[in-house]
């Protein structure tokens, strides 16, 4: 089950990314007001696809490092472990991360006429804060402070790879207490304000990712399974209604505001265990599955990629126009396609050449890895 692909997960991937994408359309790809999207956003805001994300995530980890580490019977076993699992992770994410930041920063310094890409020293600053990980944090210090730079998408990422660093360490310090250490977790973000710093550090829907991973090993999981919704369609309204519901919760027109938060990590937890069982009940096997389960793949790489794409758009036009060429300027469903256009072909690319190459070769490493380990250890039994 660990290793086996979830189709409702990557549709679920795919919603969020598009979210994100949508989200961010107004401010850059369009700096000048779009009503309809404005109207839009009065009422729906897709912004939490990034809470969907740590969703998801916490149940993805969860699922294969939780019992790996629990079988492990001396601190040796643990630690081979858990350097496994942060190498798989580095090879998975960094190279992706890393040549996006170098390509912005280059793009800052190359392509910028328009100045989209905004200034070079917030560049640098950002460039650095997603090299060591410490993106959110700057992200927070930045908010209506200063300008970030182009990369201020990597806030999420370096939350992300923050649990990755330290989730192993809280698996072996709780033990049989990690259900109940998450559980606060969990509680005490529900009932607490959310500063720019604690938005930043959201924590709230990785860990209840986690505890649907825990839960799926136990027997209750089984009942508790939705067969409701094997209905045709019932899967889809589930979908429709849990986003929309989603969406509004995201505006200010969502009065309990200072539950927000706590309230979409616990929306996107429950589309992640409709997800969990496999049943395609979210989304019926089909065209449009298979679509958005494209989406999903390459759902890492777009969310890299977006904003760069949507600036790099923005600079052509500027371009065009200050060359008197006909430009795509007058007409947003153009400037759409074309920036989801070039979206999808480099995200088609960073998956093919860059993504699932490294991802390979950090599996194959850590495989190495561990055919030395044994090859020294059966030499010194023999010696012995």
């Amino acid at each position: 089950m660990n290793s086996k692909r979830i189709m409702d997960i990557e549709v679920l991937r795919a919603i969020a990314v598009l979210g994100v994408l949508f989200h961010h359309l107004q401010g850059s790809l369009f700096t000048d007001p779009v009503p309809l999207l404005e109207k839009i956003h009065g009422w729906a805001q897709p912004w939490w696809g990034v809470d969907l994300f740590f969703a998801i995530s916490g149940f993805v980890i969860a699922r294969s490092l939780i019992p790996a580490l629990r079988v492990c019977t001396t601190r040796q076993e643990y630690w081979v472990q858990t350097r496994n699992f942060w190498l798989r992770r580095a090879f998975r994410l960094l190279p992706s991360a890393w040549l996006w930041l170098a390509l912005m920063l280059l793009a800052c310094v190359l392509l910028n006429r328009s100045g989209a890409f905004g200034t070079l020293y917030a560049n640098l600053q950002a460039t650095l804060a997603g090299v060591l990980q410490y993106a959110n944090l700057r992200f927070a210090d930045s908010f209506f402070h200063y300008e970030y730079g182009s990369s201020f998408v990597y806030w999420s990422l370096s939350l992300e790879e923050q649990f990755y660093l330290l989730f192993p360490l809280l698996i072996v310090l709780c033990r049989q207490h990690l259900v109940w250490a998450l559980l606060t977790l969990v509680a005490v973000q529900l009932f607490t304000l959310r500063t720019p710093l604690l938005m930043v550090v959201r924590t709230d829907a990785l860990a209840l990712g986690v505890l649907l991973a825990m839960w799926s090993a136990q027997p209750s999981y089984q009942r508790w399974e939705p067969t409701f919704l094997r209905k045709p369609w019932a899967g889809i309204c589930a979908l429709l209604v849990i986003s929309l519901l989603l969406s509004f919760m995201a505006t200010d027109r969502f009065t309990f505001a200072n539950y927000r938060i706590g309230s979409i990590a616990v929306l996107g937890a429950l589309l992640v265990w409709i997800a969990s069982y496999n049943r395609d009940y979210l989304m019926p096997v089909g065209g449009v599955q298979r679509s958005l389960a494209w989406v999903g793949s390459r759902s890492y790489g777009i969310y890299l990629i977006h904003i760069p794409a949507y600036q790099l758009v923005r600079e052509l036009i500027f371009r065009l126009q200050s060359a008197g060429l006909p430009s795509p300027a007058g007409h947003p469903v153009i400037t759409l396609l074309l920036a989801f256009g070039l979206i999808a072909l480099l995200s088609e690319l960073n998956y093919r050449f860059i993504e699932m190459p490294m991802r390979n070769r950090g599996a194959a490493f850590v495989k190495r890895l561990g055919t030395s380990r044994t090859a020294v250890s059966s030499t010194g039994a023999t010696s012995c």
